[in-house]
């Protein structure tokens, strides 16, 4: 093939006495000229290994919007490679659907309270979310001829963050019930906190002196718009929560377990994503959902024994505004999968941040949010933050 052709070739030129004996010993050609000629270069070394990687019926399928190569000194896989223009699409996409959760959710309070359990609502958001996973991985199953799967010790490494998110997903609903909107994106943003120090201790991803004081900066974002929303709730405890900058003091430890958990899971999902490379994306989702749908199912059944009713309609209290948040939630959580596969949590925390924006106009809009100094003060402290820590 062309490829091979110009490996060949390459090798070629740093051994022309082997060149001319190719047209006579044509079919010892390639055993000779590896046993003579030069050792080939690493550029050239990866490129002839790529491409049989990418042929290789045992690496698995690699998608044609992705390519996955390996570092020629390190030995170590580099990011797989998307489409940049569907990238930004995804991002775009990703954006809107992460801003809207917060909003939809306090649109669908009852008196200060949830009409929904959480359990069924992150059930059934991960049931979709296995489902869209499957049927776009369904081409590429019919392409090969089989379901391709990793070892049983490789699928097992997915029920870790499948526990981590079902605990941050039914944390990130009661949450709501604990400050405003736009609060809840800007605290949220000390994932960036969290997942920069997990970074570092599990994938060894070492920070910059200017990256450590973006990350002094994002805390002094978090500490000014809570001492703000703290004042808020303290001096008027019945305002209307998703009209008033506003933050309790059970929802300032919440978030904090909520960015530290998400920070986990976020690094450690990308960790299993990217330890299987030319596994296909939409399979590795599956494998996730999986194990999601089981242990959100275990979540609810223990939540419905609790209640007084014991009541196990899954769909106790639902409207049509709870369908149109799960379907968003499950094709945002697939798009940070694309993320994280093929970008980074990093990237990720962009899409966090332009979020934040994005809901705290859509609360001024909707809820008629009365923003406050502290609240702007924070705003800048992490866009100053995202600014230090990507420069």
């Amino acid at each position: 093939n062309s490829i091979s052709q110009v490996f060949l070739l390459s090798n070629a030129k740093n051994c022309p006495q082997r060149l001319s004996m190719k047209s006579s010993q044509e079919q010892n050609s390639d055993t000779e000229m590896s046993s003579v000629c030069m050792e080939p270069s690493d550029s050239q070394r990866n490129l002839h290994h790529h491409h049989l990687h990418k042929q290789s019926p045992e690496s698995g399928p690699v998608s044609s919007a992705s390519a996955t190569l390996t570092d020629s000194n390190s030995g170590v896989v580099k990011e797989p490679y998307m489409n940049p223009v569907l990238f930004k699409f995804l991002f775009v996409v990703g954006t809107l659907v992460y801003s809207s959760y917060t909003i939809l959710v306090h649109l669908m309070e009852v008196d200060g309270a949830i009409p929904w359990s959480s359990s069924s609502m992150v059930l059934i958001t991960e049931f979709t979310k296995l489902f869209l996973s499957l049927g776009l991985y369904l081409p590429e199953a019919r392409r090969l001829g089989r379901f391709e799967l990793p070892s049983p010790r490789g699928a097992v490494l997915y029920l870790v963050p499948a526990l981590l998110y079902a605990l941050n997903n039914n944390l990130a609903v009661y949450i709501q019930l604990q400050m405003d909107p736009a609060t809840y994106q800007v605290l949220g943003n000390l994932k960036i906190l969290t997942t920069a120090v997990l970074f570092r201790l599990i994938i060894k991803k070492p920070l910059s002196q200017i990256q450590w004081a973006s990350l002094f900066v994002l805390f002094a974002a978090g500490v000014s718009n809570s001492w703000g929303g703290l004042q808020r709730s303290t001096g008027a405890p019945d305002i209307n929560k998703a009209s008033t900058l506003h933050i309790t003091p059970l929802g300032l430890f919440m978030i904090s377990a909520y960015c530290t958990v998400s920070g986990l899971a976020g690094v450690y999902t990308e960790y299993v994503l990217k330890k299987q490379p030319a596994l296909n994306i939409n399979m590795q989702n599956a494998l996730l959902y999986v194990f999601g749908v089981a242990v959100n199912l275990l979540t609810f059944v223990v939540q419905a024994r609790g209640r007084s009713d014991s009541s196990f309609d899954l769909f106790r209290g639902f409207t049509f505004l709870t369908w149109v948040l799960i379907l968003s939630q499950a094709i945002g959580g697939m798009i940070m999968g694309v993320i994280m596969k093929f970008a980074s949590n990093i990237s990720k925390l962009f899409l966090v941040s332009a979020a934040m924006v994005l809901t705290t106009i859509l609360s001024v809009l909707i809820f008629h949010l009365q923003l406050n100094i502290y609240f702007f003060l924070s705003l800048v402290f992490v866009v100053v933050a995202q600014y230090m820590y990507n420069m």
